[in-house]
């Protein structure tokens, strides 16, 4: 687990800039994930919201920005740098989804936008037994990733030598991982690829901790 770990890690801190570049605007023309976000800010009621994955902090930024106190998470110690250099109005740490940097019940609600795409088959369920650990009874989390089955493997990535598996998921698969942690699942969409992303469906799921 480590070494491959280690390998995101690695692949994320060398494509860092050029990340934030291409993917920080990216909510100005994502609606649906617009919308779902503040359903979220909504469940938290004013309680602490965590971006767990949060790459360069776009989200948490946005989030922050609708007034949230947010924590963003990320494996990779040059994303977290950059999140926090791009968005001091929120909180960042350097964390693996499986050993959440987080107290018990610290997060009102959670959200982990294609964070879980890199995690192996074995490792969804305990990614979300961690997560719901560090939510509060009640809490709402948001998932996202790309539909499909397939397994995406790069070694290049706008320009850079990196190694890092992209896990393409099924809904109901996803579904079944989270209720076998304990939550209840609300609700779940599905969407296919706006012309400024890559050309994958993506998958949606909005559950909670009882």
């Amino acid at each position: 687990m480590e070494n491959v770990h280690g390998r995101v890690r690695g692949s994320y801190d060398a494509v860092a800039e050029e990340y934030l570049e291409r993917i920080g605007g990216e909510l100005a023309h994502k609606v649906v994930d617009r919308a779902l976000l503040g359903a979220v800010l909504e469940e938290a009621a004013g309680g602490v919201v965590a971006d767990l994955g949060c790459g360069p902090g776009h989200v948490a930024g946005w989030l922050a920005g609708q007034g949230a106190r947010v924590v963003g998470i990320d494996l990779s110690p040059r994303m977290v740098e950059l999140a926090g250099r791009e968005h001091p109005e929120a909180a960042f740490r350097t964390g693996d989804l499986l050993a959440l940097p987080a107290g018990d019940g610290e997060f009102a609600a959670a959200v982990a936008l294609y964070s879980v795409i890199h995690l192996e088959p074995d490792e969804l369920l305990p990614a979300f037994v961690e997560m719901r650990r560090v939510l509060r009874p009640g809490g709402v989390l948001l998932v996202s990733f790309h539909l499909g089955k397939e397994v995406r493997r790069l070694e290049e990535w706008w320009g850079h030598r990196v190694h890092v598996d992209f896990y393409f998921l099924e809904t109901d698969a996803v579904a079944d991982r989270l209720a076998e942690a304990g939550f209840s699942v609300e609700a779940r969409l599905e969407r296919v690829g706006l012309p400024e992303e890559a050309d994958t469906r993506r998958g949606y799921l909005l559950a909670r901790r009882p």
